[in-house]
């Protein structure tokens, strides 16, 4: 019977030659068991971490998407925009309301900060440019928000109706950023709820009535502050005058609008030069590898 000879693969050299040359070679790398845990687990960290973002994203959402329709309520009267504004303050000023909305907020924010910390490139669709943008330009309107509305009143008693608070855009000249902030901020909502929504059957059907509802809310709404500006000049006899409380403590106001503005950029800015130091660092060290090897 005829047998086959396999061949066997033999080293040209020995390892204890390559060895004794200094040119041995490198064992195989074998992870640590600590290693391979933390490899495991980054998959559900980033999932729970993509959750956290989403939630919070659709409650900050939900919080612009109510603002702009009670803007749009102005059209009709500005009576019926006081009430819905009344209705809102009752929501979100509550306890679970404002653990909520400030909650979300925050968590949003710091995942903001963490993705911005953690790309290793900036190399993006259109798509996620404009959603950046869009989301950094967010804060500035919420920023000026909170501080002429809910700060006054908590530590002022300023109690904002719709002709307070339009007179006191008028007469500060900022109606127009007012308008202009809203739609970066529900832009960046709808795109990254769309970006997230998008494989789905039942949100590429409802594509066509979803971008009217992008284009259209917006413009309802500015028309709604458009109508109520009006009505204020015409109820008002005499020069506009802002309410006492908010004269009385503008300066206050304004320190805290740029205090907070300022920590605002100054994150900003820190966990984008992080990113950068952190990156250089990596290839550094992998340059190092590199010429070792």
């Amino acid at each position: 019977m005829n047998r086959t000879r396999i061949a066997t693969w033999k080293p040209l050299y020995s390892a204890d030659m390559l060895r004794a040359t200094g040119r041995a070679p490198i064992a195989p790398f074998r992870r640590p068991l600590g290693m391979v845990v933390r490899v495991a687990r980054e998959p559900a960290v980033h999932t729970l971490l993509r959750r956290c973002q989403l939630v919070s994203g659709v409650v900050l959402l939900v919080y612009l998407s109510l603002h702009l329709i009670n803007h749009a309520l102005g059209i009709w009267s500005l009576d019926l925009a006081g009430r819905g504004l009344a209705l809102a303050l009752r929501v979100w000023r509550s306890v679970p309301g404002t653990v909520l909305l400030y909650g979300a907020s925050l968590l949003h924010f710091s995942l903001a900060l963490r993705t911005i910390y953690g790309r290793r490139h900036w190399k993006m669709p259109l798509a996620e440019w404009v959603r950046l943008w869009a989301g950094l330009s967010l804060p500035l309107l919420l920023i000026r928000h909170v501080v002429s509305t809910r700060l006054a009143s908590s530590l002022y008693g300023f109690e904002p109706n719709y002709e307070r608070i339009v007179i006191s855009l008028i007469t500060s000249g900022t109606q127009g950023l007012q308008l202009a902030l809203l739609a970066p901020g529900w832009v960046h909502g709808c795109l990254g709820l769309w970006l997230r929504m998008r494989h789905r059957a039942g949100a590429r059907r409802a594509k066509p009535y979803l971008m009217g509802l992008l284009v259209g809310l917006p413009m309802l709404s500015a028309a709604g502050f458009v109508r109520m500006k009006q009505a204020v000049l015409a109820l008002c006899i005499g020069p506009l005058r802002t309410d006492p409380k908010l004269v009385a403590h503008q300066l206050s106001l304004d320190a805290w609008r740029h205090n907070i503005l300022m920590l605002y950029l100054s994150l900003l800015i820190g966990a984008f030069v992080a990113g950068q130091l952190r990156n250089w660092r990596e290839r550094r060290q992998l340059r190092k590898a590199a010429m070792t090897i």
